[in-house]
């Protein structure tokens, strides 16, 4: 794993993406807000909190596969809260997000706000949280993604209400871009989603793997929804890339057979997290010796551990992947913090903690725990937490400006491991 620091690296693997030039590719430069004065000292009367969130996740649609590890770390963390006693309650109401294609969120989300939550947990997909966002920022009520990574969000006009522990696309497409270059490749096909999510990481791509020297000779886009690539496929071989980036959903399972079974190398495909899935015999060519990248640090085995646990009571099924959980599980924890750091669970007093809480002010006590994290609160200090999903420690624009890229290979039975 390497470190950015202000002197960035032409080249790297896995990444931590730490305040300074992490912070420019994040947040277009923006600077650090001030510093909120809204933690409640140890002799102000306090009430019972209640926090009501609502979760919008992909229990059906093209990212289904994401749904049971992000719905567990919303679980656990809910119920990890409401175990420690620190003087507020998580409410959690699940809601199916669905994607562009199905629509479910125009169920979910006016379902949710008309319940009273006080924030959204969601989507995953990019393309899905911009067809809601302006509708639960009219309401008044936080948008919080474990998983959005279009660089757009960064300047949604949000009044503060939408926050993430995803980071940007431009991270991601830097370390693939980077990654696919130091494989050895000098001419890359692409073939990616038309939406939010696919335009712009297949740009940041495009444009980190081209810096160092490599060239794009194909870029293809389609549409959700879309079942047969041969336009795409037959224009991409045309071209005589030697790797492939597939940036896209469940769909990958129909598009990279028809590029192996039209003579490509099944070995050298590139994921993303929209398709970094485990998958096994769901994929019907071999992908040994195929990579991807994927947002979130290695997970403990015991975190993974009280994830299947709370997913086997949550759902009776057993949990087999863990991608987006620790960012789920660490949005719920951040939004409790606030929420006791403000003394309210109005909407906007906890948005305007979450910086604080997160370290984004700079000034806080490091903790790891949301137990730990509330005491330091409630004896009137100002807690900084450092989650499993890293140190996150949010800008004015309610991006992390800290983060870490996985990179995974594939082995013969189709399942990826990490390797760094």
């Amino acid at each position: 794993m390497s470190v950015f620091t202000r002197s960035r690296r032409s080249s790297f693997l896995g990444v931590v993406a730490v305040a300074g030039a992490s912070a420019m590719i994040l947040a277009g430069c923006a600077g650090t807000s001030e510093p909120a004065e809204t933690s409640a000292g140890p002799t102000e009367e306090r009430e019972a909190l209640t926090l009501s969130i609502g979760t919008v996740l992909p229990q059906t649609g093209s990212l289904a596969y994401l749904g049971p590890p992000e719905e567990a770390g919303v679980g656990l963390a809910v119920a990890e809260i409401n175990e420690a006693d620190k003087g507020i309650t998580v409410e959690v109401e699940y809601g199916d997000s669905g994607d562009t294609d199905n629509k479910a969120y125009e169920t979910t989300v006016p379902r949710l706000l008309g319940n009273g939550v006080q924030a959204l947990i969601g989507a995953a997909s990019s393309g899905v949280t911009k067809l809601f966002l302006d509708q639960a920022v009219g309401a008044g009520v936080i948008t919080f993604s474990p998983a959005n990574t279009s660089p757009d969000f960064t300047t949604w006009d949000d009044d503060n209400l939408y926050w993430r522990t995803a980071p940007s696309d431009l991270l991601q497409g830097e370390v693939l871009g980077n990654l696919i270059a130091e494989d050895g490749h000098k001419a890359l096909g692409i073939i990616y989603l038309n939406d939010a999510y696919g335009t712009g990481l297949e740009a940041a791509l495009s444009e980190t793997f081209t810096a160092t020297g490599g060239e794009v000779v194909a870029s293809e886009s389609y549409n959700l929804g879309d079942t047969n690539f041969s336009a795409q496929v037959s224009s991409i071989l045309a071209e005589n890339p030697d790797a492939i980036a597939v940036i896209g959903f469940e769909e990958t399972a129909t598009i990279v057979p028809s590029f192996v079974n039209s003579g490509f190398d099944g070995a050298n495909f590139y994921f993303v997290d929209g398709n970094i899935s485990q998958w096994g015999a769901d994929m019907p060519v071999s992908i040994e010796g195929s990579k991807g990248t994927q947002p979130g640090p290695v997970l403990s085995d015991d975190f993974q551990e009280r994830l299947s646990a709370q997913w086997l009571e949550q759902d009776g099924s057993e949990l087999v992947d863990f991608n987006y959980a620790a960012e789920s599980y660490d949005a719920v924890v951040l939004l409790a913090l606030a929420a006791l750091a403000a003394n309210s669970s109005d909407p906007g007093d906890i948005a305007g903690a979450l910086a604080e809480v997160s370290g984004g002010s700079g000034d806080g006590e490091k903790c790891e725990s949301f137990a730990d994290c509330a005491d330091i609160i409630l004896d009137g200090g100002t807690a900084d937490y450092d989650g499993y999903s890293g140190g996150v420690a949010f800008d004015e624009a309610g991006d992390p400006t800290e983060a870490t890229i996985g990179i995974f290979q594939y082995g013969a039975d189709n399942i990826h491991t990490r390797v760094n």
